[in-house]
């Protein structure tokens, strides 16, 4: 509670992370959009529309000093109250057009009551997957039961299959054996059942019902990306993604490992609020593609290490120092009821397994996906994120290694940076004489100098940069001369002028440059391992490795020397990953073998690393000529 001098108080806005002091009494909506917070009211703050619903984050915050409390907004009156019986307002929810600041909070703005989404960039990306889905349905004509036979239903059940489909030992939990007797008799004695692993039934239907489905979910550290699968055809029926909330603990993964050392057990905090979200995405695709939640019967997902664990409710700790060892390697599976994932009583998560300490089943899916260990040819896989997951190699060798870029990528720690949503600049140009710029944003086609862009960009006009812009904004910059080989330049450059000044500065450089350095260390470190001098091909994956220009990524020195035509997106070769494990059993059996054999390199701990991290500061860099690039653009001259 506020004292009772206290004039003004800290609100904190996630997940845009947006925050400011306002005097006692403002009403959060107005705070919100004096920040430019995203929050819907499509009644003009009445409090008749309900859609600037908000959620007070509970407990202490050590990131920004303060301990948030509902006690902390005024308490809910008339209009708010009325509102709540009629609509059946959110337990935990509160109308920010109602609430006022009456001391510091942080407040959760979730994705219903957001007028702009955030762009996913993770769709389900084509890919030939052999469909062989751990869960097959079986239908079968059971005996009726008769006083003279003391079997009980699930015996006969057993009996059906083991006569009708030839599957025996199988096994049935206390979840599916509730619902047998009620589902024999609406069927007539007629049913479907659920079989995984032909082992064990975990869902039963009156009737005949022959499709299943699934979800395959990346959870990524920025966002968590869903795809819904039809077990029968591969089909993906529905794809959506939101925003992690684990972001309001910080923006990057060692940021939220910190987070759980200060504040013991704290991780339970953090696994709960990741599993709602998970289990909000998932009833949101059953909803969108009219399915009932009961026939979503198994789940699969990846994850870098540290999401892994807290998706799993394990404390990531031992994580965050040396010699940062996992909980668990193998793969994993569990009830999606233990994971509070409200589908079918009976289905199950399969978890596929991490690779070593800082490269987690999300590097896994991306090698289930790419399969390098089929060519002949060395291939560099690198998942961009706030911590890069590097991958190297053939037939022959493969090599992991992981290295801290930092969220500078995805436009944190930038000036004027944001993710990827309407509004952010993502693409750059700059005249070689004049030194214009020139920008597309997220929502419009045009590019800012074509005539009729004023009237095409977004309604909420040019609101930041994203990781691609920046990458874009500062590759042209040195091409143009404006950066220096060192980083250095004199004086911010302004992208865009108006109500919100864009403009890229020293700071902004430095850090793309210490991410950058980071990536290209890592990549010299498995190259120099595995004893190559050249890369034959590059693929870039993750949501922010599909939006790169590699040109551009290549004039920074985020990638070695390559010829550009052999650079190429992998989508979000993690999910794809997933989809591959969720339809194709034995794509998991080949994956954990796999994983067994990749020799994995600690950066941290290599000889070295740290010269080639200094080295790879320059821009493209100090050291290495880029002979392929040479050919395509025109690289500035080395200046004394």
């Amino acid at each position: 509670m506020r004292s009772a001098d206290k004039q003004d108080a800290l609100v904190v806005f996630s997940p845009s992370g947006k925050r400011g002091r306002f005097a006692i009494g403002t009403p959060l909506l107005q705070a919100a959009r004096s920040l430019g917070v995203d929050i819907d009211s499509v009644c003009g703050g009445r409090a008749m529309c309900g859609h600037c619903q908000v959620h007070v984050t509970e407990g202490a915050l050590p990131k920004h000093g303060i301990v948030s409390t509902s006690e902390n907004l005024s308490a809910p009156g008339e209009h708010e109250q009325q509102f709540a019986k009629q609509f059946d307002l959110d337990e935990g929810r509160r109308l920010s057009c109602r609430a006022t600041v009456e001391g510091d909070v942080a407040i959760d703005v979730p994705a219903t009551s957001q007028v702009l989404q955030q762009v996913i960039r993770k769709p389900g990306e084509a890919h030939d997957i052999a469909i062989h889905p751990v869960v097959q349905p079986h239908f079968i004509e059971v005996s009726k039961p008769e006083l003279n036979q003391p079997d009980g239903d699930l015996q006969r059940i057993y009996a059906a299959l083991e006569q009708q489909w030839q599957l025996r030992g199988l096994s049935c939990g206390l979840p599916v054996q509730q619902r047998l007797q009620q589902a024999l008799r609406e069927g007539d004695w007629q049913i479907t059942v659920a079989v995984r692993n032909d082992n064990r039934i975990i869902a039963a239907w009156p009737g005949l019902r022959d499709r299943l489905y699934g979800v395959a979910i990346d959870v990524g550290s920025t966002t968590i990306a869903a795809h819904l699968c039809d077990l029968r055809s591969g089909e993906v029926l529905e794809s959506s993604g939101v925003m992690n909330p684990q972001i309001r603990f910080g923006e990057d993964l060692m940021s939220r490992v910190s987070y759980v050392m200060e504040n013991p057990e704290s991780e339970q905090e953090l696994t709960t609020v990741v599993r709602r979200s998970i289990n909000e995405l998932v009833l949101g695709l059953a909803d969108a593609a009219g399915l009932d939640r009961n026939e979503i019967v198994e789940l699969t997902f990846v994850g870098n290490p540290i999401m892994h664990h807290l998706l799993l409710g394990i404390s990531p700790v031992e994580l965050g120092r040396a010699p940062f060892t996992l909980a668990n390697n193998s793969s994993i599976e569990v009830t999606a009821s233990e994971l509070g994932i409200g589908i079918n009583p009976g289905a199950y998560a399969y978890v596929l397994p991490c690779i070593a300490g800082h490269v987690g089943a999300d590097a896994a899916g991306v090698l289930l996906a790419e399969e390098p260990w089929e060519r002949d040819d060395i291939s560099l896989v690198v998942d961009v994120g706030t911590n890069a997951e590097i991958l190297l190699g053939n037939k022959e060798r493969m090599l992991a290694a992981s290295s801290p870029t930092g969220p500078a990528f995805e436009g944190a720690q930038i000036s004027a940076g944001q993710r990827a949503a309407a509004g952010a600049i993502e693409r750059v140009r700059i005249d070689r004489e004049t030194l214009e710029p020139r920008y597309k944003v997220i929502g419009c086609d045009l590019w800012s100098d074509d005539p009729g862009f004023d009237d095409q960009r977004p309604e909420v006009g040019i609101t930041g940069i994203c990781g691609s812009g920046i990458i874009e904004a500062i590759a042209e910059m040195y091409l143009a001369g404006i950066v220096r080989p060192n980083g250095s330049i004199d004086g911010d450059y302004v992208l865009h002028a108006g109500d919100q000044n864009i403009a890229i500065t020293q700071a902004d450089v430095r850090a793309i440059q210490l991410a950058k350095a980071a990536l290209y260390a890592g990549v010299c470190l498995l190259m120099a391992e595995r004893g190559v001098e050249r890369i034959d091909r590059i693929r870039l994956a993750g949501a922010f490795g599909a939006q790169i220009d590699a040109k551009y990524a290549m004039v920074l020195g985020m990638i070695p020397d390559c010829d550009l035509s052999a650079v190429s997106s992998a989508g979000n070769a993690a999910g794809t990953g997933a989809r591959i494990a969720l339809l194709n059993k034995d794509a998991r059996t080949l994956i954990e073998d796999r994983v067994r054999r990749i020799e994995k390199i600690e950066t941290a701990a290599a000889p070295g690393f740290q010269d080639m991290y200094v080295e790879a500061m320059g821009i493209p860099h100090l050291v290495h000529e880029f002979t392929q690039l040479a050919t395509s653009v025109d690289l500035p001259k080395a200046k004394a």
